[in-house]
């Protein structure tokens, strides 16, 4: 099994990129295995993305470039706020999220609108279930709005106060601080962090 994993990953990774195969090799002979990843994005077949960035999950971000989602990587040191993780959650609760996020809070969070040029201002794969809104006029869509907690807290806490405020999906970016990102959306929100006491 072991050889068969070894060999997949020597078939699937584009010669002369950088993927860190100490890092990927398993998961990412998992995702192939299941066949989430098969489909080619340089080529406009962009159908298995979405489902290939999930099985990827946390580690979508260092090894997409292993399965030819993404373009080879530079793997100097970044700032942790320049690289986050994302993830769809299961079960939303759209009006307990509006609800929420309606007007101001003295909760420890922060609400932010992201605009409609941000939230076009992604790759093309992220939205290519939305490309019928780019002919709307700005007063037909809805406002994207997100939430920030103010204090820094692990991914599992992340996730988990998203789904009790009703998310769509959470970005936690690599310095700690999470965002949830609320129904309409277009993708995954804003890509900077905006935690009041988590920007270090």
């Amino acid at each position: 099994m072991l050889s068969l994993l070894g060999l997949l990953i020597l078939v699937w990774i584009p010669g002369g990129r950088s993927c860190n195969k100490a890092v990927c090799a398993s998961d990412v002979s998992r995702c192939l295995i299941q066949e989430l990843c098969h489909c080619k994005p340089s080529s406009g077949n962009c159908t298995c993305c979405k489902q290939c960035m999930l099985c990827l999950a946390d580690l979508w971000i260092k090894c997409c470039d292993c399965v030819g989602m993404c373009n080879p990587k530079n793997y100097t040191d970044s700032h942790p706020t320049a690289k986050s993780s994302v993830e769809d959650l299961t079960d939303p609760i759209p009006s307990l999220f509006r609800a929420l996020t309606d007007g101001n809070t003295v909760l420890n969070w922060n609400i932010v609108t992201i605009s409609l040029k941000e939230q076009w201002d992604h790759p093309a794969h992220l939205l290519h279930n939305y490309t019928g809104f780019m002919s709307k006029p700005d007063d037909y869509l809805p406002s994207c709005r997100v939430v920030y907690f103010n204090d820094c807290m692990s991914i599992n806490n992340c996730r988990m106060s998203c789904e009790s405020m009703g998310a769509s999906k959470y970005r936690w970016f690599h310095n700690a601080c999470c965002e949830c990102i609320g129904p309409d959306c277009l993708n995954y929100g804003s890509r900077k962090p905006h935690c009041l006491n988590c920007l270090l």
